[in-house]
């Protein structure tokens, strides 16, 4: 039998039920991104079928998104190192486990943080980019889930395209 969606496990030890959800989208992730680039080369990882963006470019979007938006929730600036990140995102460079591995880094660090959060704090603004549009932790918290599941299902899409499933 197959194990239940991570939301459907439980309550997570030591997570707030109000960013438990969060928490469950992170491991959705893993999970997905495991199964669906399972055996995918280097090339099929970057391949661009039909002009889609590579499954390589949706697993390294993630990683740094991850880390961006989660700099955001802390109240932070992006560094340069960040903005270098994210201009090379497109560039063909790793294969799937060194993708992956990012990837896993990513959701790390921000598990942390989202695991640190009091709801109390929720309302609290927050700014995001270079023009500093307004938005609430809360707000940064269902973004980085939403946007975060949003890439993993076009990562999907790429990877049965070039997997040939």
């Amino acid at each position: 039998m197959t194990q239940p969606e991570p939301w459907l496990r439980g309550p997570l030890e030591g997570a707030d039920p109000l960013v438990a959800p969060v928490l469950f989208s992170f491991q959705q992730v893993r999970e997905d991104l495991a199964r669906w680039t399972e055996g995918l080369s280097e090339a099929q990882v970057w391949a661009r079928p039909a002009g889609l963006a590579s499954v390589g470019f949706q697993l390294r979007h993630i990683a740094g998104s991850v880390d961006r938006l989660t700099t955001y929730l802390e109240g932070r600036e992006l560094s340069a190192e960040q903005l270098g990140a994210l201009a090379e995102e497109m560039v063909p460079r790793g294969g799937p486990a060194e993708l992956l591995a990012d990837v896993e880094a990513s959701l790390r660090r921000a598990e942390a943080v989202v695991r640190g959060i009091d709801p109390a704090r929720f309302r609290e603004a927050r700014t995001v980019g270079r023009l500093r549009l307004p938005t609430t932790v809360i707000g940064l918290l269902v973004h980085i889930a939403e946007h975060t599941q949003r890439h993993v299902g076009q990562a999907i899409v790429t990877a049965k395209v070039v997997g040939g499933a």
